[in-house]
């Protein structure tokens, strides 16, 4: 008779917060409608499913405080990290995960990132062990945003892994031209990327392993350095709109929203 051994895979949010910014300095301590941005992030990740734990990897004494404060977890990492990948890949490693543990990196500027978000890339690595990284994508909304450097497209195949990522919309339509970028979506359906990334614990040191890439530095993308190392990328559809937090123009436009969607 055969036998089979299950093993369970923990799940483990881990949210990078960096101390120093230049256009925001403190930025995780920030306030947004009278709450942290870093406890606003944690929120919203603990109302994700299938988490097995949540912690914030930072460099800073008063991030670690302030984490305690409300009840959450956090972790001291090196100020050294040249990224929020590297800072994360510093705190699973003290974490001693085993290598088919899934870790998800959620942005620590990310306060209205939905929880429904993390729950699709937990759930999809659960049940296909063999995605080694997931992130998720959302169709275009804005034909505007073809010509924000700031916007991430992706490009799949038809099993959803990802062909390439670019600050540069993709496909370009020939026929079309680059005069008239804004009447593209017509044509065809773009996907944004969502900075959100879940991997196989093994594959997380692997990326730091594997050192800055040619790609990588051209479009200063870091997903591309696993696919110029072969390693696929299984792109998650969800419908979501990323809003990020560089600048205090950017707090009052999050409380807006927090106000509109009775977050407050």
């Amino acid at each position: 008779m055969q036998s089979y051994v299950f093993c369970y895979m923990q799940t483990i949010v881990i949210i990078p917060a960096r101390y120093a910014s230049q256009r925001l300095p403190a930025k995780p301590l920030v306030l947004i409608h009278g709450m942290t941005m870093i406890e606003r992030v944690y929120r919203q990740c603990q109302h994700a499913e299938e988490i097995d734990a949540i912690y914030v990897a930072t460099d800073h004494p008063a991030i670690v405080q302030e984490v305690e404060r409300f009840g959450g977890r956090a972790i001291m990492t090196s100020p050294d990290c040249p990224s929020g990948t590297d800072r994360v890949a510093e705190a699973a490693a003290k974490l001693n995960l085993d290598k088919n543990d899934i870790i998800i990196n959620v942005q620590g500027d990310e306060p209205l990132i939905d929880p429904a978000v993390i729950t699709a890339l937990a759930s999809q690595m659960r049940v296909h062990p063999e995605i080694r990284v997931a992130t998720p994508v959302t169709p275009l909304r804005h034909a505007e945003d073809l010509t924000n450097p700031n916007i991430v497209f992706a490009a799949k195949n038809k099993n959803c892994d990802a062909l390439y990522f670019s600050r540069h919309p993709i496909p370009f339509l020939r026929e079309l031209g680059a005069e008239a970028v804004l009447s593209w979506p017509k044509q065809h359906l773009y996907f944004k990327h969502i900075g959100v990334y879940a991997y196989r614990a093994e594959v997380l040191q692997q990326f730091i392993a594997l050192g800055e890439s040619p790609l990588e530095r051209a479009e200063r993308l870091e997903q591309l350095r696993l696919l110029e190392a072969g390693i696929p990328i299984r792109c998650i559809e969800v419908q979501h709109e990323s809003v990020a937090v560089d600048t205090i123009q950017d707090v009052r436009g999050v409380e807006l929203l927090i106000e509109e969607r009775g977050l407050a």
